[in-house]
C-alpha cells in the first residue's frame, strides 16, 4: 500500500491561499496572493530539496495541475526541482478534466478524488506526494487519507481565505516527528499520522 504525504504552507491562522502569486488563486475574493514569498531562503530550499530526493509520484487537484503546468512543463533550466517535477509520474484527480496529455508523465484520474485515490493508494507502487492542492487535500483528510504532512507555517495572519482544514473531518491524531525553522521565522513541521 502506498502512502500520501501533503506539502503545505499555511499561515498562522491556517490560510493555505493564494502562496505564490497575486494571480494563483482569487476565488472568494482573495486579494492577498503572492503571501509567501517574502520567506523563501536557503533552509526551505534544502528542506524541500530533501523531499525531492526521495523516490515517490505526485498527485496534484486539477486547479494546481494546470498551474504547474505553466510553471514547470517543458521548462529545462538546470534547476533540480524543475527536472524531479518534469520526470515524475504526476496523478491528477479532477471530475471535469478530461485528459492529462498537456504535461508529460500525467495520469488522470477521473472521478471522485476520494474513491479514485483510495483506489490508487491501495495498490502497489511508489508513495505519493501532495503540494499545494487545498481541496483535494480537504477530501483526502476527510476521507482519512492522509499519512502525513510537511506543514510550513508562516509568521503571519491574512484574516480570510481558504483554510487548510475547513469542514468536516474524522478525529485524527498526528505526532511531530521533526521541525525546522528557517531564518525567516517560518517552523517546516513533519507530523506523522499515530
Amino acid at each position: 500500500m502506498r502512502s500520501i504525504s501533503v506539502t503545505m504552507s499555511v499561515t498562522l491562522d491556517g490560510v493555505v491561499q493564494g502562496l505564490g502569486r497575486p494571480d494563483e488563486d482569487t476565488r472568494g475574493g482573495f486579494a492577498h496572493g503572492g503571501w509567501g514569498n517574502r520567506y523563501q531562503d536557503e533552509v526551505m530550499a534544502r528542506e524541500m530539496g530533501q523531499g525531492m530526493s526521495r523516490p515517490g509520484d505526485m498527485l496534484f487537484g486539477r486547479r494546481t495541475w494546470e498551474d504547474f503546468i505553466g510553471a514547470w512543463a517543458g521548462r529545462d533550466d538546470g534547476n533540480p526541482f524543475t527536472t524531479h517535477m518534469n520526470a515524475v509520474t504526476k496523478y491528477v484527480a479532477s471530475t471535469t478534466l478530461e485528459g492529462a496529455d498537456a504535461w508529460q508523465n500525467s495520469v488522470l484520474l477521473a472521478g471522485d478524488a476520494e474513491k479514485t485515490v483510495a483506489e490508487l493508494k491501495s495498490r502497489p507502487g511508489n508513495d505519493l506526494s501532495v503540494i499545494g492542492s487545498a481541496s483535494l487535500v480537504h477530501s483526502l483528510h476527510a476521507a482519512g487519507l492522509v499519512d502525513r504532512y510537511t506543514l510550513l507555517i508562516h509568521p503571519l495572519t491574512l484574516g480570510g481565505g481558504r483554510r487548510l482544514f475547513e469542514g468536516p473531518a474524522p478525529l485524527t491524531e498526528f505526532t511531530l516527528t521533526s521541525s525546522v525553522t528557517t531564518t525567516k521565522g517560518v517552523i517546516i513541521a513533519r507530523y506523522e499520522r499515530r
